[in-house]
């Protein structure tokens, strides 16, 4: 693992910091233990930062990085030089060696706003959420009218959960630069999340109209509202596909706009061809190390067991948040916005902050779970929660940390969220993640990994004690919310107060694939959508059937 700066100089291992021997500053070993396959350019001064810009442009991380070095060489000093590492140290997942970047950077050009943003973005990356905030708050104060500055700080704040303030930038962007689709497709996303649905639709058909191929903007605008025979993009994004001008990444997004919008007027086997269609493409592309995902559920079960959460040390147990957790499109923002919105709750929405300071505990010698509580807690509440308020962290994915949650937060209450399993597999595979659950583009990996999720749950069920862990389905929120939600309520520890009943009308933002759905009342028409599909899903059944009772699949 990479090691911070050590006293005896710029050290860092041997991942991160290459040191020359000439005593200039270190170049980064990412480019350093890469041979240099392409000669520099026959010229007095070698190759150019404006080459170094062109190639990250393209993708070539690997040519972007040799000019750097050689710049670098030259001009240990080159503030564009070190910036320009620092992104491809983040293109590479490499957030160590970018954060030494980007320090470097910001050192050289203590006013420039791309590299404060720059280390404000390797600060989020590596979970220090209160470093990133003060590096944002840097940048913004010095970042001027440039618009790829104030769209890029915008993106940070949005990381932040400070979707308000992320919008203030975007605005100021798009009012520098009202023709760039990008600054407006990231201006519709916030006005997504924080429910300004028309406004979000009008952005996104800006975006459209200055590129028809723009197929995120396509997708979001697809799943802003209900599309009606009257209203829809349906002709408009065939025509696009039938041209065969769209790239690979662009066509499979409008495949799962198309899926969304057929569904919408009731075109089933027309929406399942494109939403098919989309995942084949986007699973061709995808490197997935299936197994590897399926093994990695499969040790947690075996290592993380009753024994081993009662031989844990102590946790941290000043604090009771609450972890709603599932696979996606199964409900988990309805229960979190359910609990979320009594009064004495609040928020924290999706963050990675359990599993970034589980990522750092790992990195020392021994693991301290108190600490590990401690400073997690600190991170959600360091930007937008008093410390002595009660929330609610709605990251999908920990249901993974269960044993690890109760170990480290032994006051904390899990909720896990469960659903038909066809119903949830269906509105898995229809939906695009944009880079997570690449599960959910292959029908047998899909159910696969929905098994493997199930034995997990199991396994939770039979090791946390009850008063920690909930299983809740979200058919029987649909069939009597009122229930639900008092049971919910009741197994936080909370007195029941009727504004729960009103979780729709809550102004907070979301940044969840159902941000739209969460800001209506509950509605049932989503449960037996999978019927629509019996034989289509055939495949999925099928795996599915071998360890789930046919009657849980009816």
């Amino acid at each position: 693992m990479d090691q911070g700066c050590s006293s005896q100089g710029n050290s860092l291992s041997p991942d991160a910091i290459h040191t020359n021997n000439e005593g200039r500053m270190p170049i980064p070993a990412f480019v350093m233990e890469r041979p240099l396959k392409t000669p520099a350019p026959n010229r007095a001064h070698g190759p150019t930062m404006e080459e170094a810009r062109r190639a990250f442009a393209g993708g070539d991380l690997a040519t972007a990085e040799r000019i750097c070095s050689q710049v670098l060489a030259r001009t240990a000093d080159d503030g564009p030089a070190w910036a320009l590492l620092t992104e491809t140290a983040l293109q590479r997942g490499r957030p160590d060696a970018a954060i030494v970047c980007a320090n470097r950077a910001v050192a050289l050009m203590p006013k420039d706003p791309i590299a404060l943003v720059l280390r404000a973005k390797c600060l989020f990356v590596s979970g220090d959420t209160r470093g990133a905030f003060e590096a944002a708050e840097a940048a913004g104060k010095v970042i001027g009218d440039a618009p790829e500055a104030l769209d890029a700080l915008g993106a940070i704040f949005g990381l932040l959960g400070l979707h308000q303030r992320a919008k203030e930038f975007f605005l100021r962007a798009v009012a520098a630069r009202p023709d760039v689709p990008q600054y407006l497709f990231n201006l519709a996303a916030n006005e997504r999340m924080i429910g300004a649905l028309a406004g979000a639709e009008a952005h996104c058909d800006a975006a459209i109209a200055r590129d028809r191929h723009y197929g995120l903007a396509h997708y979001l605008r697809s799943d802003l509202r209900t599309q009606s025979a009257e209203r829809n993009h349906i002709e408009e994004m065939e025509a696009l596909i039938r041209e065969g001008k769209l790239a690979a990444p662009s066509e499979v997004m409008l495949r799962f706009a198309l899926g969304k919008e057929c569904e919408d007027l009731d075109l089933h086997e027309r929406a399942f061809e494109h939403v098919d269609a989309g995942c084949a493409l986007q699973h061709r592309s995808t490197a997935y190390d299936h197994a590897a995902e399926i093994a990695e559920i499969d040790r947690i079960i075996a290592s993380h067991t009753r024994s081993w959460i009662a031989a844990a040390p102590r946790g941290y147990s000043a604090a009771a948040p609450v972890f709603v957790a599932g696979l996606p499109r199964t409900g988990t923002t309805l229960v979190e916005r359910i609990i979320a919105s009594h009064p004495a709750m609040s928020s924290a929405g999706e963050t990675s902050a359990f599993a970034a300071e589980m990522s750092r505990a790992m990195k020392t010698t021994s693991t301290d779970l108190a600490e590990l509580g401690r400073r997690y807690v600190d991170a959600v509440t360091a930007l937008r929660l008093p410390p002595d308020v009660r929330f609610v962290d709605k990251t999908l994915q920990n249901y993974l940390y269960g044993g690890l949650i109760h170990a480290a937060l032994p006051a904390a209450r899990i909720v896990l969220v469960q659903r038909h399993p066809l119903d949830a597999c269906w509105a898995i595979y229809k939906a695009h993640f944009r880079g997570k659950f690449s599960f959910s583009y292959h029908q047998v990996e899909l159910a696969e990994y929905y098994l493997a999720y199930r034995r997990l749950s199991r396994h939770w069920r039979a090791t946390l004690p009850p008063n920690v862990l909930l299983e809740i389905n979200y058919e029987d929120i649909v069939r009597d919310q009122s229930a639900a939600s008092q049971r919910l309520i009741s197994f936080v520890g909370l007195p029941w107060d009727d504004e729960v009943l009103r979780f729709h009308e809550s102004p907070a933002p979301s940044a969840t694939a159902s941000a739209v759905q969460v800001r209506r009342p509950i509605y049932s028409s989503s449960v037996g959508k999978w019927r629509h599909h019996a034989e289509r899903l055939a495949p999925l059944r099928a795996r599915l059937a071998r360890e789930i009772p046919e009657a849980e699949l009816m």
